[in-house]
């Protein structure tokens, strides 16, 4: 038996009923501050999405590639899957330190290894150092990074969380612009300082975080869990009610984490083996590993971390050139999958995945083409066509995969459960990372084009999936969305609801009454 909220998908109210229709984003001085908080956040994401961009950017520098060596085959493969492998040395670590000593101080401390790494990118010597660099900035990552998407989930206003939490996993690319034009710009340095530079500017979101980060309110959830409910419902309703401790809104909120972290524990629904205990947790497990999985394997690892030897592939290779493209898709990806994060809770999670899916396999499978023509008669218009379809495969991808990631996953997972399922996202999404980045560049060296195809089969697959097994999970709190999953064993847990529930009942009693008195 599974469980994980206190209301099921039968008796689930709408909690947009209780909200404040005069309380925006735009005009309410606590909802500003709390997403000037959840933006501090947000770009730990960005340190993720600059690297992929720096190391795809220093391949093409010249600078870079004489201090180093020109590296190639396996030793290029281990400095792109060096920091995914210092991530995967953190994960054991990371959901102990974010449900022990909270969401706050985990990301602090992920904060102060990533500056470390990022120093020592800067001052290296050699390509051990550099690599070492590198494995510190994964580690801080796999921790701060567990903990500041689940911060971002569980302290935002349950109106505007569906938006902000897929932002998460979007702002990856503000660090991939940055990555992108601060290389741009700086490898007309002459000397080891055109990529010494963007090392230096890889820090800039820990050391906000670093100075910062005690000033963002912690978990509501994680406050719950330890027994500290009095300061849960004073950060629920300072941050969602103005400070007012007895809004129907803060109370449902409370009322339904309170009974959805003891019903965790009732059932004993905690642990490693919790994952795959039951059906509903293995259907979880499924549908997180295969998506992480799918965001890898769909044909993107060819262009984020290999884009410069796609390049190669059909004759573009003037630096300059290729940084400027580098440089603009960026910007392309980071309006597509904004516009992705804010219509998550418009046209919903799953027709945001079912048309990403079938863009990337039709836009794919154009480029495979493409590339084959170039391959054949070197023509500059199928060269140009390879670029035009590699645009729109990525507009494809990201109204779904880069802003849904995150938040669906967290979204999707008990409280109880919800940092192990999301270190069971990240470690999937390394693992599949480093198999691309140490196979990908060996088998576009043999196979060229060709290698594309290995892709398209595996498009039409994915789509398939995606039809199947995702569910959806729009209009509904934190709470309720993880129910989903529990089908006919939540039924069996709806008595222990009411306290949750009893908070709507009140409010529609206060209503009717406060009616009959004007009348």
């Amino acid at each position: 038996m599974t469980v994980g909220t206190a209301t099921t998908t039968s008796s689930t109210v709408d909690f947009h009923y209780l909200v404040d229709p005069d309380r925006k984003w735009y005009n309410n001085r606590r909802l500003i501050i709390l997403h000037a908080w959840l933006v501090l956040l947000l770009i730990t994401s960005s340190t993720t999405g600059f690297d992929a961009s720096l190391m795809n950017s220093l391949q093409s520098m010249t600078h870079w590639q004489t201090f180093f060596n020109r590296p190639q085959g396996g030793t290029l493969g281990l400095l792109n899957a060096i920091q995914n492998i210092g991530s995967l040395a953190a994960y054991p670590f990371a959901p102990y330190l974010s449900d022990g000593i909270g969401r706050r101080p985990s990301v602090w401390i992920g904060a102060n290894v990533m500056i470390a790494g990022s120093i020592l990118q800067t001052v290296c010597k050699d390509i051990n150092q550099f690599i070492g660099a590198r494995f510190l900035i994964g580690f801080g990552l796999g921790i701060a990074g567990n903990a500041a998407a689940m911060l971002v989930t569980e302290a935002s206003y349950p109106v505007y969380r569906p938006q902000v939490s897929s932002l998460y996993h979007t702002l990856w690319y503000s660090g991939n612009i940055i990555a992108s034009w601060a290389a741009f710009g700086t490898a007309r340095i002459n000397s080891d300082w055109s990529w010494r530079i963007p090392s230096v500017l890889q820090a800039i979101p820990s050391v906000l975080q670093f100075f910062l980060v005690w000033f963002v309110p912690e978990s509501p959830r994680w406050l719950v869990s330890k027994g500290k409910e009095t300061q849960a419902l004073r950060t629920l309703a300072y941050y969602h009610a103005d400070g007012d401790e007895s809004d129907p809104l803060v109370l449902y909120e409370f009322e339904e984490i309170k009974a959805a972290i003891k019903l965790d524990r009732e059932v004993n629904n905690v642990g490693w083996k919790a994952l795959v205990a039951t059906k509903g947790n293995r259907k979880r497990m499924m549908v997180v590993v295969a998506i992480a999985w799918f965001a890898e394997w769909s044909g993107k690892g060819l262009v984020s971390y290999y884009l410069n030897q796609v390049f190669d592939t059909i004759g573009i290779t003037d630096t300059n050139v290729q940084l400027l493209i580098t440089g603009i898709l960026a910007i392309w990806n980071l309006i597509w999958a904004a516009l992705g994060s804010f219509q998550a809770e418009r046209l919903g999670r799953r027709f945001l995945f079912l048309t990403s899916a079938v863009g990337m396999t039709l836009f794919f499978t154009l480029q495979t083409i493409c590339s084959a023509r170039y391959a054949i008669s070197q023509s500059d218009a199928a060269a140009h066509a390879v670029i035009a379809f590699v645009f729109l495969y990525y507009a494809a991808y990201d109204i779904a995969f880069t802003p849904l990631l995150v938040s669906y996953t967290l979204e999707i997972f008990p409280y109880s459960l919800r940092a192990k399922g999301f270190n069971v996202l990240n470690f999937s999404i390394s693992v599949a990372l480093i198999f691309n980045q140490y196979v990908n560049p060996i088998a576009l060296g043999k196979l060229g084009w060709k290698y594309y195809i290995v892709y398209c089969c595996w498009l039409v697959f994915e789509t398939a999936f995606l039809y199947f097994f995702i569910i959806e999970t729009k209009g509904r709190t934190l709470e309720e969305t993880a129910a989903l999953f529990d089908g006919e064993d939540l039924q069996k847990l709806q008595g222990t609801a009411n306290a949750a529930t009893e908070v709507r009942h009140d409010y529609d009693s206060e209503k009717a009454s406060d009616s009959v008195i004007r009348v």
